[in-house]
């Protein structure tokens, strides 16, 4: 729809230069030219798909490469000072996209080195999707085809850089929550946060010995559709130890660009997650 568009915010690829990204959803502007004008409905697609080659304060594009010697992009957010830690901030189905990079962002606003991994760069590079139906099946389809050790290799690389600012926390959401759990038990984290995690009960079935090695909280919203009650339970029983914290909304609770953003739930998790962070991440 027109006239939503919740920011116009702008993100640096940095020296590296601009890749190409490829784009999947529905941009939201502003401001909407009549139904019929589709000039200049292009017009506005154009201007918004240059807002992501422009200027950022703290953002830019780094390529890492994994122990297997695939080589990926890397979203990287410096604090302005001196960093206190590295935070890895792990993606969602829809990629590295205008989102996650917020997200990193504002690790980084708190004074955290933030490196976000573009795990599909292993099928298909430069991917950011939108939240329409057909984003969601694209994302699915791009995450769930992938053979599951693979993106832990890409976490680790990303680990690598983010341990150049000292120790490391994960912090992820959706598919990225459950790597987080994966990056808790297998990278050697000094913290993790995982954000509705919905194939943690697979990955435990596929490896039934995981276990966090590392400080761990989770985050899981009561009216998720996509995780039933019954996987959290399961989880809860696992992992006793494991703070697991439930909250009055639904999947992707944390993302204000999608409907199912919930502000409370949002900014309690985070402050969970920061709190986490700070009792571990410190030298």
């Amino acid at each position: 729809m027109c006239g939503t568009r919740k920011r116009n915010r702008s993100v640096a690829l940095g020296s590296t230069g601009a890749r190409s990204r490829e784009r999947f959803g529905t941009d939201r502007a502003t401001a909407c030219p009549p139904q019929g004008d589709r000039a200049g409905r292009e017009r506005i697609r154009f201007r918004i798909r240059l807002e992501i080659f422009e200027g950022s304060p703290m953002g830019q594009t780094i390529e890492l490469t994994a122990s297997d010697g695939h080589k990926l992009a890397a979203y990287r957010a410096d604090p302005a000072g001196a960093p206190r830690a590295g935070v890895v901030v792990i993606q969602e189905i829809f990629g590295v996209n205008a989102h996650i990079r917020e997200v990193a962002d504002d690790y980084a606003a708190q004074g955290y080195l933030a490196i976000a991994p573009a795990l599909f760069d292993r099928s298909r590079p430069g991917v950011e999707l939108g939240y329409d139906e057909n984003a969601i099946a694209a994302g699915r389809d791009l995450a769930f085809a992938m053979e599951p050790g693979l993106p832990v290799l890409d976490l680790e690389a990303a680990v690598g850089v983010a341990a150049s600012a000292g120790k490391v926390g994960v912090v992820g959401y959706c598919w990225g929550g459950s790597l987080t759990f994966l990056a808790a038990c297998k990278l050697g984290v000094a913290a993790a946060s995982s954000y509705y995690g919905g194939q943690i009960v697979a990955a435990l079935e596929r490896e039934p010995s995981l276990a966090p090695g590392a400080p761990l909280i989770m985050h899981f919203g009561e009216h998720d559709a996509g995780i039933p009650l019954a996987d959290v339970d399961r989880i809860r029983k696992s992992f006793p130890e494991v703070p697991i914290h439930m909250y009055d909304a639904g999947h992707g609770f944390n993302c204000d660009h999608r409907g199912s953003y919930d502000e409370t739930s949002s900014r309690t998790a985070r402050e969970r997650t920061l709190d986490l962070f700070a009792s571990h991440l410190a030298s």
